[in-house]
């Protein structure tokens, strides 16, 4: 195992996924909470082919994909609160027409400029190798101001997300937390799609909260565990991946080895809080 971890450890374009995998993940897990108590949990899965959009005309214009990528979705965020907000199309109705639209608006953009090829499939599920040096600076920067938003406004998006009307009623802006949430969780999306990509990013975000919330029941348990989860999870699918071959020759898919990781131990716990109701009886 430590010739291994040896071994990987000496790419530096693992290096450089882990360092941001890991950043992501954190961030991931730490949001992931509230949408999923929020019952927001899929805005993930729509900002995500947002961002599959932007990367797809991005890499037409021939400009950087993250810094087309993070302004797009972010204003895609906020749209999408709007939207669900002041109009009769509600949360999912609004997802489902902003990610389908923003994807069909990719898919045409690819198909007339450089085709259905391989940054194609590494847009939609991922790649260890996307990281470039530049990547990981903005990543890495944009990754830290998430945790310290998130941390230094804790309070007020465990307010929003458990009882936003009573919330409103004290005197909390719950629209300004939302759209915070929104801003946070549309930051995260962009960064982890270079690594999971925009079919699987979403894991990242459903998975370690549904887990952790079969272990703890308060709000700040379930962020620490769910934190916990997450980066182990993302670590071992960062080794699956690089340690198993396929029968082709190439590793696994990183973005798709985490996420599978995830869900087992989400049927782990899941078994394991069954079993601890029963015997409890």
């Amino acid at each position: 195992m430590i010739s291994l971890f040896s071994e990987m450890f000496s790419y530096v374009f693992i290096q450089r996924a882990v360092i941001v995998g890991l950043l992501v993940a954190l961030c991931a897990s730490l949001l992931g909470v509230s949408l999923v108590l929020k019952r927001y949990s899929m805005i993930g899965d729509g900002l995500s082919h947002v961002g599959f959009g932007a990367l797809a005309v991005s890499t037409a214009m021939g400009t950087a994909p993250l810094a087309v990528s993070i302004p797009v979705v972010v204003v895609a965020a906020f749209l999408l609160l709007r939207i669900s907000e002041s109009s009769k199309i509600k949360g999912d109705a609004a997802i489902a027409i902003i990610s389908t639209g923003s994807l069909a608006v990719g898919v045409i953009v690819i198909s007339m400029t450089s085709g259905m090829n391989t940054d194609v499939c590494n847009f939609l599920f991922g790649s260890i190798l996307a990281m470039s040096k530049g990547d990981v600076y903005l990543s890495v920067a944009v990754s830290i101001v998430v945790i310290i938003l998130f941390v230094f406004f804790y309070h007020r998006i465990f307010a929003v997300t458990f009882d936003e009307n009573f919330a409103k009623a004290t005197g909390t802006r719950a629209g300004l937390y939302n759209m915070l949430i929104a801003l946070l969780t549309a930051l995260t999306i962009v960064l982890g799609m270079r690594l999971c990509g925009a079919l699987l990013i979403s894991g990242l975000i459903i998975f370690p909260s549904l887990s952790a919330m079969r272990i703890s029941g308060n709000f700040k348990g379930v962020i620490i565990i769910s934190a916990i989860i997450s980066l182990v999870c993302f670590f071992a699918g960062v080794v699956f991946s690089y340690a198993y071959i396929t029968p082709a020759g190439a590793s696994a898919p990183t973005g798709a080895s985490v996420v599978a990781v995830n869900i087992i131990v989400f049927l782990l716990l899941s078994i394991a809080g069954r079993l601890k109701g029963v015997f409890s009886k």
